[in-house]
């Protein structure tokens, strides 16, 4: 049996679900795990899940007989990789960043003020009809105790369609609030 078809099976038996596999040439073995996607519940990783992961991959990887000098086990983190279609429609309406495989190209930037050239995007991710779309505003957000004018009319908002085999990486957007979890009371596209 393959190693990633060993690992998956040892992660989704304990109730997981994988995230990712990545080796490097120094012997690391860093699996990803998350919970499986339940909507309207949310769960996170800890330290005590990741431990109950590594001991049993461990003893799974030593039967197979697998080639590696260190084992880690872990969250995805706040910029969490989006891999697949599931993954889109978990996250949809979430602040994301996406890279794309080729740059958008002049026909594409005709009549917007998105350079031709561009691939990489930040904004809300949103399902357009067969493929998906991202929302965002070209404005610089404020600095940090800069007081910003009511009148201040915001940037018209801008939307670039794609489809999973256009994007290169995919990941949510790093957002730390430091002042704990609150609910959404605001929807993603007012970026």
């Amino acid at each position: 049996m393959a190693l990633h078809d060993t690992i998956a099976q040892t992660v989704t038996g304990l109730g997981y679900e994988l995230v990712d596999i990545e080796r490097t040439g120094g012997g690391l073995l860093r699996v990803t795990i998350d919970w499986p996607y339940a909507p309207g519940v949310e769960q996170f990783i800890n330290a005590e899940d990741c431990e109950k992961v590594n001991r049993q991959l461990q003893f799974v990887l030593e039967v197979e007989g697998a080639a590696y000098s260190r084992l880690e086990v872990s969250s995805p983190g706040i910029d969490r990789p989006l891999r697949g279609e599931k993954d889109f429609e978990r996250f949809t309406g979430e602040l994301v960043d996406i890279t794309l495989k080729a740059p958008i190209g002049v026909a594409a930037a005709a009549g917007s003020a998105v350079a031709a050239n561009r691939k990489k995007f930040r904004g809300a991710l949103e399902r357009a009809g067969a493929g998906w779309q991202i929302v965002w505003r070209e404005e610089p957000a404020a600095k940090p105790g800069q007081k910003v004018s009511r009148k201040k009319i915001p940037a018209p908002l801008q939307a670039l369609g794609f489809t999973l085999d256009e994007i290169a990486q995919a990941r949510l957007a790093p957002v730390v609030d430091f002042k704990g979890r609150r609910p959404k009371s605001a929807p993603a596209t007012e970026i």
